[in-house]
């Protein structure tokens, strides 16, 4: 009896103390995620020398991000005309827990062409760190396949033709829309070939929407001003949305038109209905914007101006 009972004191203290080891572990902290990740427009992988190269990702923390960093490095193995690899940080997310990066940055000038490794360096603040790897190729402009670069926007009323509510070229314009007015836009694009797409679009400012290529289009929120494209072409020119008619009386150009104020949109194959929900016709500013998808090079572009309308 007495030696049963000896066991059983000599086993609580053992029991006792691997109870307190247990709650003394700490669990492991947790890693950061990483999600919806784009490298360069249309998430081509692509990036030109001296210019702006889009990048965003949606980024969950275990605990609170500390950093963000991008990495450019050579792949062993790849031939290079010489050394180069880039790094850049943001410290502006510490401290949150999740956050939407989106980022454009440029492509130094003094980055060499080639296939490197792209890498998206997340560190948690409860130390952790998170390595998410992609490729990127990088061009010169003179050596990319298809350069689509704007070549010209015009816009102005049927009403007033004189009167311009934006050039392109020379940067002037009243930027002011008017409700009943039958406005044109003339838009196009240089250095393409293949097949590609045009969408010229009005989108209320107050919805913070500025899509930089077609498929982010929110079309509840977006009135589509003019759509076109084109297939097969097999020498780079320029491409634009209208048509110039020599051969009848004057000159008749075909543009993208759209009655300011009107019941629906030039949506194709179905026009959308403006009127109600957040494409209702309202006073205030608004983006006016083209986007260009080249399809067979997978290129693009986009750009926009704010106009004024009042009702």
């Amino acid at each position: 009896m007495k030696s049963k009972l000896i066991k059983f004191l000599l086993v609580i203290p053992i029991v006792f103390l691997l109870l307190i080891s247990c709650e003394r572990d700490d669990p492991e902290p947790l890693l950061p995620t990483i999600d919806n990740v784009e490298v360069g427009l249309n998430n081509n992988e692509i990036g030109v020398v001296d210019r702006d190269l889009h990048f965003n990702a949606e980024i969950l923390a275990g605990d609170k991000i500390d950093l963000v960093q991008i990495k450019i490095e050579p792949i062993e193995g790849e031939t290079y005309a010489s050394p180069w690899s880039y790094e850049i940080t943001w410290d502006e997310f510490k401290g949150v827990k999740n956050a939407t990066v989106h980022k454009h940055f440029d492509i130094p000038e003094d980055a060499v062409e080639g296939y490197y490794s792209f890498i998206i360096v997340i560190t948690d603040e409860n130390g952790t760190l998170l390595e998410e790897k992609r490729n990127i190729t990088i061009y010169t402009a003179e050596s990319l396949p298809v350069d689509p670069q704007v070549r010209n926007i015009l816009v102005y009323t049927h009403d007033d033709p004189k009167r311009y509510l934006f050039n392109f070229t020379t940067g002037t314009g009243d930027k002011t829309l008017k409700i009943d007015e039958l406005t044109s836009v003339q838009a196009s694009v240089k250095n393409v070939k293949g097949d590609g797409k045009m969408y010229v679009v009005l989108i209320n400012k107050k919805h913070n929407h500025k899509p930089e290529s077609i498929d982010d289009i929110d079309y509840s929120k977006t009135i589509i001003w003019d759509i076109d494209e084109h297939k097969d072409i097999e020498n780079t020119t320029n491409f634009k949305n209208y048509t110039t008619d020599f051969t009848s009386v004057g000159i008749i150009i075909k543009a993208g038109d759209l009655l300011i104020g009107t019941g629906n949109d030039n949506n194709l194959p179905t026009a959308n209905p403006i009127t109600g929900g957040d494409k209702a016709w309202e006073s205030g500013d608004y983006y006016l914007g083209l986007l260009y998808e080249n399809t067979t090079y997978n290129m693009g572009l986009f750009y926009y101006i704010e106009v004024s309308l009042g009702i």
